[in-house]
């Protein structure tokens, strides 16, 4: 397999990234506005929202995975922690390392901005994903609770 480069979001286009974008939404059984999801890929790739960004992972400079990363304050640490938002392989390149890859790239990239940490969810049924995940962090035991307003 020809090698997969990951670059940031704002180097690649829009509906490459609205492709997948749709998936991922379908993946978690949801559907969010196309106007919300101009607004998501402006805040990702502007200069402006320094604390969101994102990563794509690119084959043939066809987009086959992203990453969506949210930069806060934490009241425990002196340091801002990543929060991994989003991740997402085409169903097409799944189990080749694409995960892992944008994974990785977050790791790197919160390390250069000085965070003290990385963290992200996922669903209890997802297991597949669990695996990797298994593999490239640890579990922390928390579960989570949200109300919406």
């Amino acid at each position: 397999m020809t090698a997969i480069s990951i670059v940031p979001l704002a180097q690649t286009s829009q509906p490459q990234w609205q492709a997948l974008w749709v998936g991922y939404q379908a993946f978690y059984q949801t559907k969010l506005s196309d106007e919300l999801s101009a607004h998501t890929w402006q805040r990702l790739t502007s200069a402006e929202s320094a604390h969101m960004y994102g990563f794509a992972a690119l084959l043939e400079q066809q987009m086959v995975g992203f990453v969506h990363v949210i930069e806060h304050d934490s009241c425990w640490t002196f340091k801002p922690y990543a929060y991994l938002q989003d991740l997402f392989t085409h169903t097409d390149y799944r189990g080749q390392g694409v995960a892992r890859l944008l994974i990785e790239q977050v790791y790197m990239e919160a390390k250069k901005r000085q965070c003290d940490r990385v963290y992200w969810l996922t669903q209890e049924a997802n297991q597949t994903a669990q695996i990797l995940y298994d593999k490239v962090a640890h579990k922390t035991g928390f579960i989570q609770y949200k109300q919406s307003l």
